[in-house]
């Protein structure tokens, strides 16, 4: 059996589904003046002086934190299926698709959210692999409950799941530094 690994956004989407995320969430004005608030820790990840990782809990902290858990998940699975279907890609789902022809197993992994990538991914049958947040008494803490899916963590994931060496072809996809990692684990790597 062969195992193909995609990063989810910019690899199969056109659009980043954290930002189309943020957007469909909340009111426009307080994505605008969220967005505001959040460019400080904008600025101190792109000078590298913040990991994204961190970077990133900030925002979800700035936009969520104390949020209720059962709305944000049925805004997410909303998001999830009524808006994923419009950024993909068709030409690199085809690809998917012939994977699955193939009978290979295929994974998504991705930095963005459990919670608004399951149920696509649900939907369309594939397993994912992607950052999750924590929620303690029906609410947002503000933290993620896993590291952020980026990087070496892509490949820790995929690692922990798995025995890749099972596999008689590792296929990745990906389009970013966030999948150096992931695609450095294949046999045959397609970095768009």
């Amino acid at each position: 059996m062969n195992l193909a690994l995609f990063d989810f956004d910019g690899t199969l989407t056109s659009k980043d589904s954290l930002d189309e995320f943020l957007k469909h969430s909340v009111s426009r004005k307080k994505y605008i003046l969220n967005t505001l608030k959040f460019i400080p820790y904008f600025i101190l990840w792109q000078t590298k002086l913040m990991n994204n990782g961190v970077a990133k809990e900030h925002l979800f902290r700035i936009f969520f934190k104390g949020v209720d858990e059962k709305n944000f998940k049925a805004i997410a699975k909303n998001f999830s299926l009524t808006k994923l279907d419009q950024i993909m890609r068709k030409d690199r789902l085809a690809i998917l698709e012939k994977h699955r022809q193939n009978g290979d197993r295929i994974i998504i992994v991705s930095a963005s959210m459990k919670c608004w990538l399951q149920p696509w991914c649900d939907k369309n049958n594939i397993e994912l692999l992607s950052t999750q947040l924590e929620f303690k008494d029906g609410k947002f803490t503000g933290r993620f409950l896993t590291p952020n899916c980026h990087g070496k963590e892509k490949e820790n994931r995929v690692k922990e799941l798995l025995h890749v060496e099972d596999y008689e072809t590792i296929y990745a996809y990906g389009d970013s530094s966030g999948d150096t990692e992931m695609l450095a684990m294949a046999d045959k790597a397609v970095r768009y």
